[in-house]
């Protein structure tokens, strides 16, 4: 299947849609309208058609598509329809390359635009949703539906904790009680002790006790529900950045790979802080000031119906103006969290690539494009806080005159006698209790969106379904190490074939090296045989099993890998060798250490196995931090072994000792190495030439070199580099 479903960071901020989930499908083209190369995106999505490139999109509704077809051209193709005229235009071009996802795309547009529009004829015109102005198919909103499981979701995050918020609540209750009975108390004190001037000291002290003790336990449940409320945020929060962990941790490369690592950061940090923030400072607030101004409304209207009408006459206004802007705020928060995605995925790029930008004197121009990208975040941040400090003290005005109004003609009865002073001033503390609430309610659409904004984010992630999957009734993996790739295909991208057609057997305990040019497809095979992706076709099998139906934490406990790139983890030395065994005990750490030729320079350490290697190592050299890789790999004890170009960046005396070490460390074991210096693979079993992502040649280095094929010309060609470099160096 060519079609796809996601898009490049970098495009999918371009797609002028407000949910950016519901993509139905889109393909990559790599011409301009020229015929000149460059990059962009047809997006099908909420029924239209998209047109990504250079940095804009063209919007084309797909009930207008009837025309669509895709022609072939000279050196390229192109997908073509007719305008309102029924003159052709051309919608985008690509290379041949594409020419059958092209096809096939087309194929899916006209089944889908005819679709659209027998569900549109009849109906006079298209219908789109009022509330976010999504073409409806069938009578339902897509994006509205999806609301609906934003607190759906919600809710299945609060279910757990049941209990806790049963609490908070009571305790909510309780701060509502104290609230409205304290200006009941007030009203009797004022009526029939202080404005009559009969009472005295001895008449008031009781009702300053009872006030002060209700005050107490306002404050007392106060504190409760803060304190429950910020726990509860807190295990929410924790919870949430486990399973965001634990799900990025079982997504698959592919998923990985096509995103920024500063991006899924921030969906473990920022995400879930906006998450444990709104149930600190909003959830429990927001129950405590509903039920505050439900009581509040009830106490006026048991006052003074007419009165009480008047206050809340305005509520429907600032509902109304709220609404106004719910989806204006959804835009803005989605936004800026994009803005914030993206400054912080280049903050990442920059950090771990640090040496590479000072040693091309980089860093102004790095500086210059993070600055760029922080003033756009601070334009951003600074426009929705400019809306927030227009709107709100809109809401605030219409708010207040409810109760200048309420106070007014509630002066005018008190003047008529119909209405004490302290009933006046009861009613005016609960006005005030009902519009207080309210002032603090016109936040709370913010407060929300901000909230299921994060929890979207979040959970784009956790509904991904990764690619490799345990099947359902997993086969145990003998652990001999015979393997067998049987006719695999397979690509990254989709009709993209990086690897086509490869066939071999590898015995156990036999040893193979893969040779090929640089992007040849070594690196993939090795990929696949660790199932970190599945094949397209064909199928790869250990003892007779295929890979897919091995459990994946079977599958790794055979392998052991040794890579060009080691990764050294932050913490000891110890700890680095034991990660392959969390179990080892120090003995088996020094012993598989010895093996690896690493015990010698670890010794001469000051702290010795326990020397704290800073992140990525950067305080030991790479022979040092290839014989640590060597010595996990040996703790790991397993059957098959995955040496990619383990010796290709170090120098000759630490290649030497790594040597050494591999050689120990291949015995008895199957084994794939690939190797930059092919002189390294003089001695495997059997060396498989890659070309063209196929299988070349097969033999051992004697064979292939009698063959003088493309072996050969390789074994001549790094000889004369070598030469070559001998001659500068004299």
């Amino acid at each position: 299947m060519n079609l796809h479903k996601r898009l490049p960071s970098d495009m999918l901020g371009l797609l002028p849609i407000s949910d950016k989930g519901l993509i139905d499908y889109c393909i990559p083209f790599d011409l301009g309208q020229k015929g000149d190369y460059q990059l962009g995106y047809i997006v099908v999505a909420q029924g239209n058609l998209f047109v990504l490139q250079d940095g804009k999109a063209k919007k084309i509704p797909l009930s207008s598509l009837a025309s669509i077809k895709y022609e072939a051209m000279v050196g390229c193709g192109a997908i073509t329809a007719l305008d309102d005229s029924g003159a052709p235009y051309i919608i985008a071009r690509a290379s041949l390359r594409h020419s059958e996802r092209f096809s096939e795309f087309v194929t899916a547009l006209k089944r889908d635009a005819a679709g659209w529009q027998e569900q549109i004829a009849g109906r006079g015109k298209e219908k789109y949703c009022d509330d976010c102005g999504t073409l409806l198919i069938g009578g339902a909103c897509p994006k509205c539906r999806k609301t609906s499981v934003r607190f759906n979701r919600f809710y299945d995050l609060c279910k757990p904790y049941i209990l806790r918020l049963l609490l908070i609540s009571l305790m909510m209750v309780g701060v509502t009680f104290c609230a409205l009975y304290h200006q009941n108390i007030q009203k009797i004190l004022i009526d029939d002790y202080l404005r009559s001037g009969k009472g005295t000291v001895a008449d008031v002290l009781p009702f300053f006790a009872i006030m002060i003790i209700i005050t107490a336990l306002q404050i007392g449940c106060t504190i409760g529900k803060n304190v429950l409320s910020v726990r509860l945020g807190s295990l929410m929060s924790m919870d949430l950045r486990s399973k965001l962990f634990k799900k990025i941790q079982s997504l698959s490369m592919s998923y990985i790979g096509s995103r920024p690592t500063g991006e899924l950061m921030h969906r473990i940090t920022f995400d879930t802080n906006a998450v444990r923030d709104f149930m600190e400072r909003c959830f429990g607030n927001m129950f405590s000031n509903l039920i505050t101004m439900v009581g509040a409304v009830f106490c006026m209207f048991a006052i003074n119906w007419k009165l009480a009408v008047l206050v809340i006459i305005f509520t429907p206004a600032i509902i109304i103006m709220s609404r106004m802007f719910h989806k204006r705020i959804h835009r803005m928060f989605w936004a800026q969290g994009r803005k914030g995605d993206s400054m912080k995925s280049r903050l990442q790029d920059v950090i771990s690539g640090i040496r590479v930008v000072k040693s091309f004197g980089c860093e102004g121009r790095e500086a210059e494009k993070f600055n760029e990208q922080s003033n756009e975040l601070a334009r951003i941040n600074s426009r929705n806080e400019c809306f927030w400090a227009i709107f709100f003290p809109i809401i605030t005005l219409v708010m207040g005159l409810g109760v200048h109004f309420a106070t007014y003609f509630g002066g005018i009865e008190v003047l008529k006698d119909n209405m004490t002073v302290g009933t006046l001033q009861q009613f005016i503390a609960y006005a005030a209790m009902f519009y207080g609430p309210m002032r603090w309610m016109a936040h709370l659409p913010r407060m929300i969106m901000r909230m299921l904004n994060s929890l979207d984010r979040m959970y784009e992630i956790l509904d991904e379904e990764p690619d490799i999957k345990d099947a359902p009734n997993p086969k145990e993996c003998k652990g001999n190490g015979e393997v067998e790739f049987k006719n695999v295909t397979f690509g990254y991208d989709p009709g993209e074939p990086v690897l086509e057609n490869i066939n071999f057997t590898v015995k156990s305990g036999e040893m193979v090296g893969l040779v090929g040019a640089s992007g040849v497809g070594k690196s993939t095979l090795i990929n696949l045989l660790m199932r970190l992706y599945d094949v397209d076709s064909g199928s790869i099998t250990i003892d007779g099993v295929d890979l897919r139906e091995i459990s994946n934490a079977d599958l790794h406990r055979q392998i052991g890998v040794v890579l060009q790139d080691t990764v050294m983890f932050s913490g000891t030395i110890g700890a680095n060798i034991r990660y392959a065994r969390p179990d080892a005990t120090r003995q088996q750490v020094i012993a598989a250490a010895k093996m690896a030729n690493a015990h010698d320079f670890i010794c001469r350490l000051p702290d010795g196995y326990d020397t704290y290697i800073t992140e990525r190592g950067g305080n030991v050299s790479g022979g040092e931090r290839q014989r640590i890789a060597i010595a996990r790999a040996i703790l790991a004890n397993p059957k098959l072994l995955i040496l990619d170009e383990a010796t290709s960046a170090l120098d000759t005396e630490s290649e030497e000792l790594v040597q050494q070490a591999i050689e120990r460390l291949t015995g008895g074991r199957t084994t794939f190495a690939i190797a930059h210096r092919l002189s390294t693979l003089r001695h495997a079993d059997r060396i498989i030439v890659l070309n063209d992502h196929k299988v070349a040649e097969v033999g051992t280095h004697d064979q292939l070199l009698e063959k003088k094929g493309i072996y050969y010309s390789l074994i001549n060609a790094q000889s004369k580099l070598h030469r070559i470099k001998g001659d500068n160096e004299d």
